[in-house]
């Protein structure tokens, strides 16, 4: 099964397909997963993920938490964690509590780090682990 088809069996998931093309001002609660293109500002207590082959080019994006596998221009406020996943373009200043970049993703900008405790080790996590959780999201 592909990331694409567990997506859309997830109800709470909006999917913006591959032929979608949107510019302008988007609100939203739940999760979006973008498949084709986006033009504007974007604002949600949700989930975002900008799936592969995905172009975002935001002013600005404030999410809960954002998901990279194609490309993105903005400054991004996350308020929980950004993941970048192999092949991700990002381009823009970030803020999150916590940050993932993984191997061959092309990131240009700068990244503050925002609510993290100081008893939280953020690098201590096994790769099997967040491997584990992606797998899940995925799903």
């Amino acid at each position: 099964m592909s990331r694409t088809d567990g997506r859309k069996k997830n109800p709470r998931l909006v999917v913006f397909g591959n032929g979608t093309s949107f510019d302008g001002h988007l609100r939203f609660r739940e999760s979006l997963c973008i498949q084709g293109k986006f033009r504007g500002t974007i604002e949600s207590t949700g989930d975002l993920v900008v799936d592969k082959g995905a172009v975002v080019e935001a002013d600005s994006i404030t999410v809960g938490s954002l998901i990279v596998y194609g490309k993105v221009s903005a400054a991004v406020n996350a308020e929980d964690k950004i993941d970048m996943l192999p092949g991700a373009e990002v381009h823009g200043n970030l803020s999150a509590s916590r940050l993932r970049i993984a191997d061959g993703v092309l990131f240009e900008g700068m990244c503050s780090m925002t609510g993290v405790s100081k008893d939280v080790e953020i690098f201590s996590r096994p790769t099997e682990e967040i491997r584990a959780e992606l797998q899940r999201i995925n799903e």
